[in-house]
């Protein structure tokens, strides 16, 4: 059975879940349900076992009885044995509804996370100034066209809407992105990994993916395979059912993948360009750690962001997702957004979140304690890089002929490349 959060927690701290519950604007009452589920289940284990006790201390009194007091015995123990048949499906089935209802309990949330939904928000600080020009600046969908970098009309005729191809200097762009990411990532101790874009059912159900959102996420019946939405997915599912040794450090490794989501919720939705689409790469972090330091971690992985972004000479905003808006794995999310010019607006390039214990229950990864016991490692994820923010760095260095100037952090990964420049 998989217990999604901590079972000591929801005993002995109950009123944390119902905050995190109410905050997340998600049931109070399904808490109460557990609880009462809980103590049921441990009941019929409890009684189930001493059931099996006595069951095993009678077998050796059978064993060692007369022979003629052997006949009465044998009954008594083919009665034992069949009460002890009904007490163990009566514990898989109290088992069963625990799980049930505790499953529908979302990741208790980190104390300071804001209530609310999407709008709710907090704005932990604002970096770099904003551009702005004295010309009318082209969004990243005509600058890609004027380029040659980005071709939407042929991508929606070959695969339809929210599809496109990168040619040209936006496919270099791209790939020089992610290859400034990866070398950072390699600096930061990662150990980079080419994941499998389809996985089993019970690994995506294990990173908490097959929730509300289950309806972004391609399904291939004929293969009972699913196609990730992000490496992150195959990362977490890469120790699964495994003991990892984390008294070290973190274990951290990079994920390169494409990325798959059918943006189902998201209708008549940034339409224009790249910004929500169907396919894209993504060049993703994922940290195995102890428990007590993940919030340490999810700080690092913050700050590794900023530093790409800053290296894309982007200005942005780190806000601190509330309680709403987070998928049900994540116990607090950062979001990294940068400002796109023609937007008026900040969009989001990054997220990182922390999920604490809840993946590694769900999946079965766990390190030895001093003790020598075993217990849920914590989990964390964050974007690096993503074909998302081509969107920003287009517009934010365009100039008025149309042409891009190339941030120096990219230029020895596009061949010394200082502009892109219109093509005729």
């Amino acid at each position: 059975m998989d217990i999604v959060i901590d079972p000591v927690i929801l005993r002995e701290n109950p009123e944390s879940v119902r905050r995190s519950q109410e905050s997340r604007g998600a049931s109070v009452s399904v808490v109460d349900d557990a609880i009462v589920a809980d103590e049921a289940r441990r009941a019929t284990i409890g009684f189930f076992e001493n059931l099996r006790a006595e069951q095993n201390a009678f077998g050796k009194t059978v064993a060692t009885a007369a022979t003629h007091d052997k006949p009465a015995l044998v009954a008594r123990a083919q009665e034992l044995a069949a009460r002890v048949k009904i007490a163990q499906q009566a514990a898989v089935d109290a088992e069963a509804e625990f799980a049930r209802i505790v499953g529908s309990i979302a990741n208790p949330i980190i104390d300071g996370v804001p209530a609310g939904g999407e709008d709710n928000f907090a704005v932990l600080r604002e970096v770099g100034e904003k551009v702005i020009f004295d010309f009318e600046p082209r969004d990243h969908a005509e600058l890609g066209e004027l380029l040659g970098a980005i071709d939407i009309a042929r991508g929606v005729k070959v695969s339809g809407s929210r599809f496109y191809f990168l040619r040209g200097v936006g496919a270099r762009l791209e790939l020089a992105l992610m290859n400034l990411a990866l070398d950072r990532a390699l600096a930061a101790g990662f150990i980079p990994l080419i994941t499998p874009t389809l996985v089993r059912p019970e690994i995506m159900a294990g990173t908490g993916f097959l929730g509300e959102h289950a309806d972004d996420i391609y399904y291939l019946p004929a293969d009972e395979l699913y196609l990730t939405g992000t490496s992150e997915v195959a990362l977490a599912g890469y120790h699964s059912d495994e003991i990892i040794d984390v008294s070290a450090g973190p274990i951290r490794y990079a994920g390169w993948s494409t990325c798959y989501r059918r943006e189902a919720g998201s209708a008549g939705k940034d339409n224009r360009g790249i910004l929500r689409v169907h396919q894209f790469n993504k060049l993703e972090m994922f940290s195995y750690v102890l428990p007590e330091e993940a919030e340490t971690e999810h700080d690092r992985l913050v700050a590794w962001q900023e530093s790409m972004i800053q290296a894309c000479e982007l200005a942005y905003r780190v806000i601190d997702v509330a309680a709403g808006d987070l998928g049900s794995s994540a116990a607090r999310k950062f979001d990294i957004e940068a400002w796109v010019p023609t937007q008026g607006a900040y969009r989001e390039l990054t997220s990182s979140s922390n999920c604490t214990t809840y993946q590694a229950r769900r999946l079965d990864i766990r390190y030895r304690t001093n003790s020598g016991k075993t217990s849920p490692v914590a989990t964390l994820n964050g974007t690096l890089a993503t074909t998302r923010w081509l969107v920003a760095i287009l517009e934010t260095h365009q100039q008025v002929d149309g042409s891009v100037i190339v941030p120096a952090a990219l230029r020895p990964y596009l061949g010394g490349l200082e502009h892109f420049e219109p093509v005729a």
